[in-house]
């Protein structure tokens, strides 16, 4: 594990990391708009997306490729969002959504995707306890492509 910035730490470094890489950590979102919904955060002192640099740029290819690979396992998705929302955590991150009709279900936990076919609904899913938290972490890091 690397040193955390800020916006690793607050989306619950190291407990909610699911996958590191060398200049990105993929780790769960703790407001599961949908299911399986992550955080893919960069970990240069990047303020803006041009200033990642070549090698974060290169390596992003690798880390959406498990991602989405991931994803579909569990979530059989039907789109993917990628929103890059950089208003209250400055350091490079992206929001990935995976989208889908209807509801999903993993083990106990079971999400609706509310914001269907229309842009996510942010502030809908459910804010995950621990129990869930560690559940879905769990299970997306079995299903890793690199696990």
């Amino acid at each position: 594990m690397s040193t955390a910035n800020a916006t690793m730490t607050k989306f619950g470094y190291p407990a909610s990391v699911v996958a590191e890489y060398t200049h990105w950590v993929v780790q769960l979102r703790p407001r599961q708009v949908t299911l399986c919904a992550l955080v893919l955060v960069c970990k240069a002192d990047a303020r803006a997306f041009h200033a990642i640099g070549a090698a974060a740029f290169h390596e992003l290819e690798r880390v959406t490729t498990d991602i989405e690979a991931t994803l579909a396992t569990l979530v059989a998705y039907e789109r993917i969002n990628y929103l890059m929302l950089m208003m209250v955590d400055p350091d490079v991150h992206f929001h990935v959504i995976p989208r889908y009709s209807g509801t999903r279900r993993l083990e106990a936990i079971e999400i609706n995707d509310s914001g269907w076919p229309g842009p996510p609904d942010l502030k809908g899913g459910i804010d995950a306890d621990a129990s869930v938290r560690t559940a879905l972490v769990t299970a997306l890091r079995g299903a890793w492509p690199s696990a």
